[in-house]
């Protein structure tokens, strides 16, 4: 079956995904506007938004509801600005070489979107013939894929915010409750009538890498959670990294974060999830093979959970702690050649060492120009006065992205790593 092509500009990118009800006060696209020279700098590439979409009334949880119970998909929440305000917004951000998608939740909308007043006949029906989620969503009523016209009216509504907003792609929710194949007819024709776009699943079903980019590495968190509570160990990290690669199909990218909208609000801040462990796995996040996405505030960084159905801002203090630490990974994968994904032109391995129990070693090597990406992780509370990398290829100069000290590993392949600490080094 023939593969659709993803877009050059995907393979180095990352995401920052926007949570735009709790990132300002005014919680709207206008607000946001001030916000984009900083993430530019901070080395962002690509934009999320969570669904832009008005939220239904009825059944509302919470004084201002979810954002994935939406009453129109061609339209905007008027909570955060108009369509225009929203044109604006994408206008500036690729002014600032951003690209931008946008949350598509295509599985159900709230129980007063309009289209349960002009065509019911694209919802599914309990035995009751009531409208009905099957997933437990209260809030939510599922559509049904099995009327034509429901498939015609869905590309429409995402042909409406590519035509009349330029955006790039699309952030798929749930997209396995979904059938494959309406989303490769989604791709189909809408890339037919604009060309190549950005395609993120909220999933990990292998299948679905035939019409998706990128899907969700959600073994990857749990796996990294697990190791955070004592729960596996580095050899069980290692079973999902090879399931990755084993498994999926050529190219497949996946998604790697330690936090998002999700599990922020409903599990807890990665420090909750993942405690001291946090900030090295956003390294691993953001410099393994895959797309690392970065949620709102992480930069802050935002430690509470904040509230998913009401007005709960992130308390931004003026200084961004972690803005370096991001600006320095994220400028390295769009710098070197050994940092692109989906591509067999690029080849990650991990390393041995002689702390293999408790360090993380691996190297990136972008094949036909000999750029390479050395990254070590010391993923414990113990101090390792002295590793050894037995890796007899790695030689000649290589810069360390944070310190910026260069070392030169012909010879000498020795660490000193302490607790939790991360090196990274570009050749």
């Amino acid at each position: 079956m023939e593969r659709f092509k993803t877009a050059d500009w995907a393979l180095d990118t990352n995401i920052y995904e926007v949570n735009l009800r709790q990132y300002t006060a005014e919680g709207t696209f206008n607000a946001f506007l001030k916000e984009l020279p900083r993430l530019r700098e901070m080395g962002v590439e690509t934009l999320w938004f969570m669904p832009i979409t008005p939220i239904s009334v009825v059944k509302r949880l919470g004084t201002l509801g979810s954002y994935y119970a939406c009453s129109s998909y061609t339209k905007t929440n008027p909570e955060y600005g108009t369509i225009a305000d929203f044109r604006n917004l994408v206008s500036a951000a690729h002014s600032l070489g951003f690209k931008v998608i946008i949350d598509w939740v295509a599985n159900h909308t709230g129980w007063d979107h309009e289209w349960t007043r002009s065509n019911p006949e694209f919802y599914r029906r309990n035995a009751d013939g009531q409208f009905y989620d099957n997933h437990g969503w209260e809030d939510v009523i599922d559509l049904n894929y099995d009327v034509e016209a429901l498939q015609q009216a869905m590309i429409k509504a995402m042909q409406f915010w590519i035509s009349e907003c330029g955006i790039d792609g699309f952030r798929c929710d749930m997209a396995m409750l979904v059938p494959l194949e309406f989303w490769r007819r989604a791709r189909k024709e809408l890339e037919a009538a604009n060309g190549t776009l950005f395609w993120l699943a909220e999933c990990e079903e292998i299948s679905y890498h035939e019409v998706f980019d990128v899907s969700y590495g959600w073994k990857w968190l749990h796996k990294m959670e697990a190791f955070s509570r004592k729960e596996t160990d580095i050899n069980g990290l290692n079973e999902v990294l090879s399931y990755y690669k084993d498994m999926f199909l050529p190219g497949a990218m996946h998604a790697l974060f330690t936090t998002n909208h999700d599990e922020n609000s409903h599990s807890g801040s990665e420090y909750e999830r993942m405690g001291d462990a946090a900030q090295i796995f956003a390294v691993f996040c953001a410099t393994w093979e895959g797309i690392p996405l970065i949620y709102s505030g992480q930069e802050l960084p935002n430690k509470k959970r904040l509230k998913f159905f009401d007005k709960d801002q992130i308390d931004w203090t003026g200084t961004n702690q972690f803005h370096g630490f991001f600006q320095t990974l994220l400028t390295l994968r769009k710098q070197n050649p050994a940092m692109k994904s989906g591509t067999t032109e690029t080849v990650t391995r991990r390393l041995h060492t002689d702390a293999n129990h408790f360090v993380f070693a691996f190297l990136r090597r972008h094949e036909a120009s000999g750029h390479e990406v050395l990254v070590l992780l010391n993923l414990s509370d113990q101090d390792k006065p002295l590793v050894t990398v037995h890796e007899d290829s790695l030689s000649g100069v290589y810069t360390n992205v944070f310190s910026k000290n260069e070392r030169d590993f012909t010879s000498d392949r020795h660490f000193a790593l302490r607790p939790w600490e991360w090196q990274v080094y570009s050749k």
